[in-house]
């Protein structure tokens, strides 16, 4: 697990989502008071491992699709976590070894871990930008400093999107992001439902630990997420149902996490 000493920006006194990510996913990048708030997580709704599990391997299919299949080789992760097995650059690089990941997150824990993030194949390259996703206007003024704003870019949003509380803010942010990427760029996300009763309870007990809250939506919000958006088939669906291959996970039970990716539309 994680060893001291602590970076000074760091508390270890309140669990962070990252970090109990990174713990049911397997990581070692967590501490104690992450593992507790996680198995408490766990007692009252053991499939969030599940659902951890899914949306990673929802991730590597995506861009895969999205390097393989669309042809994208920019890639805009915004929320991006802390680095786990299969991140963005090595998955796109592994197809298209000329592709650059440029990462987003305002987490003083990411930009610690960040050195993780930044490996990149000879071809490519990887870069990181600390910034908040309410504000994309100061995200895209980056980020047309680091990718070529001629070229389609792929859109991450992660499992990041409960962390805004308002719908109609979530909304206002995917619209301001993707108009501002090129045409034929992509938005590929997932985000938990509130359809499950142990499911809100369990984010009800996390959330009152003093953690930052996440707030889980109907499936028909998340739906509206693509409003604008050309699909790509088969839509909106659970995540381990998006174009599903063999998985390194075993008994992986069905889920209520939702999930797609999108083509912005032509002008």
């Amino acid at each position: 697990m994680a060893d001291d000493p602590v970076p000074p920006q760091i508390d270890t006194t309140v669990p962070h989502s990252a970090r109990i990510w990174n713990y049911w996913l397997g990581g070692k990048d967590n501490y104690p008071i992450d593992r507790e708030a996680g198995d408490a997580y766990v007692q009252v709704y053991p499939g969030i491992v599940d659902i951890a599990r899914v949306g990673r391997h929802f991730l590597a299919r995506a861009v895969r699709h999205l390097a393989e299949e669309a042809g994208i080789r920019q890639f805009l992760d915004i929320g991006t976590g802390l680095p786990t097995v299969d991140n963005t650059h090595e998955v796109a690089q592994r197809v298209a070894p000329e592709s650059h990941i440029v990462y987003v997150d305002n987490d003083p824990l990411v930009l610690v871990h960040a050195h993780a993030l930044l490996t990149s194949s000879a071809e490519g390259a990887t870069s990181y930008i600390e910034a908040d996703m309410r504000r994309p206007d100061d995200i895209l003024s980056i980020a047309q400093k680091k990718l070529d704003f001629d070229r389609p870019i792929a859109l991450m949003l992660m499992g990041v999107l409960g962390h805004v509380d308002s719908y109609e803010e979530v909304l206002s942010i995917i619209r301001s992001l993707m108009s501002g990427l090129p045409e034929g760029s992509y938005l590929a996300l997932y985000d938990d439902t509130d359809t499950d009763d142990a499911h809100n309870k369990a984010q009800q007990g996390y959330d009152d630990t003093g953690a930052v809250p996440y707030r889980l939506r109907p499936p028909e919000q998340i739906v509206g997420y693509f409003d604008g958006f050309d699909l790509v088939e088969p839509g909106v669906v659970a995540c381990e149902s998006w174009r599903p291959e063999p998985t390194p996970f075993e008994d992986i039970t069905k889920t209520s996490t939702l999930c797609g990716v999108a083509r912005k539309r032509q002008a």
